[in-house]
């Protein structure tokens, strides 16, 4: 007998879908023929909005792109107009800088294990890798005094010196992070039912990940080994020694523990940023109003914690860029997603979703 296909609508308001995704699922039975991405339900502007700010104003908007990593996209931002304007940044700023990115790369982790494992069923890993977030979130607000949503780098540097309490804070952590490592392997990766279920789910090629242009953690689960840390480094990542963990079959299995080794790499680099970190001044002397040449375009891209953050700038001689466009690896790397989906189940899109780790306010920007 001749199933008849339905479809059914997966966001944009379902919790597991991280944001304002929708997604048509078109499903034979139980099986999946097809799913249809939709993006576009939390556009806001921000490319248009560089348009109407000066350089050093649109400093917070980038942190509103991967919210769940701020300091890393506002990272890119800033690097890409030094670049452009010709800024040289202090030794310290840039050890700081690196020591802010590697903690907002594990907090963007950590939120990553913990909802996978929510939207899986397993509610206690989520509050498990939310009590490690936390502490992150604490150095923060230290810092720049905004938990979420920090705002700590500048043009040519940091906004303000480390205070007393936050190297400490940070060694403290990183301490604790190998014995809450091991607790997760326990109640989330041990768990037989998490793995049966991202096990063999939602594979993703090395081929088609190069294909469709995936970065990050997604192409490093396909065997891939490119990180633009190591490839290209940019600020003073080439004095840091650490490892790119890659794994081979390119499943939901694979993407979250190649994930997982990033934080105990991440962590590796924080604690030679700390004690390699220099003294002197944290910012360098920029323009209050800074025009780079009129015609000057620049492209810079970092590895953020979702994949290649990239950030194109035209200048036209003004105080504000005449052009500003983001290369956002969310909105990329969720192309695949019908590619490893069909054939699935409908519970494995969830898990897809889930495993591919996009954070929705990059993806519209």
């Amino acid at each position: 007998m001749l199933i008849e296909q339905i479809t059914i609508n997966i966001g944009p308001q379902h919790p597991s879908t991280h944001g304002g995704l929708h997604v048509e699922a078109v499903l034979q039975g139980e099986q999946i023929v097809d799913a249809i991405v939709h993006l576009g339900y939390v556009h806001r502007a921000v490319e248009k909005i560089a348009e109407m700010r000066t350089y050093a104003q649109y400093v917070p908007y980038p942190a509103r792109f991967d919210y769940l990593a701020s300091h890393l996209p506002v990272l890119g931002y800033v690097q890409t107009v030094e670049k452009l304007a010709g800024i040289e940044v202090p030794e310290r700023a840039e050890y700081i800088r690196v020591i802010m990115a590697e903690l907002s790369r594990i907090a963007s982790h950590l939120l990553f294990v913990g909802s996978t494992a929510l939207d899986l069923g397993a509610t206690t890993g989520m509050i498990y890798c939310f009590r490690e977030r936390e502490r992150v979130l604490d150095m923060f607000e230290m810092t720049g005094g905004q938990r979420l949503i920090g705002s700590y780098m500048r043009l040519g540097g940091i906004a303000e010196e480390l205070p007393e309490e936050f190297i400490p804070a940070v060694r403290s952590f990183l301490k604790d992070l190998p014995a809450a490592m091991a607790e997760y392997d326990g109640v989330i990766f041990g768990n037989e039912i998490l793995q049966a279920r991202l096990k063999g789910i939602g594979k993703l090629s090395a081929e088609d990940a190069i294909a469709y242009g995936v970065t990050g953690p997604n192409l490093r689960a396909s065997g891939v080994e490119y990180d633009i840390r190591k490839v290209e480094p940019y600020g003073v990542y080439d004095r840091f020694e650490f490892d790119i963990p890659t794994a081979q079959n390119g499943d939901c299995w694979d993407r979250l523990m190649v994930r997982v080794e990033e934080i105990v790499q991440s962590a590796r680099i924080i604690e030679q940023a700390l004690d390699g970190l220099p003294e002197g001044e944290i910012k360098a002397k920029v323009p209050r109003i800074l025009k780079p040449e009129k015609g000057a375009e620049i492209y810079h891209r970092i590895e953020s914690s979702k994949g290649e953050l990239g950030y194109y700038i035209v200048s036209d001689g003004g105080e504000k860029p005449y052009r500003l466009h983001v290369r956002a690896p969310s909105f990329v790397n969720m192309a695949v997603l019908p590619l490893v989906s069909r054939g699935g189940l409908l519970q494995d899109v969830i898990a897809n979703i889930a495993t591919l780790d996009p954070v929705l306010g990059e993806s519209d920007r």
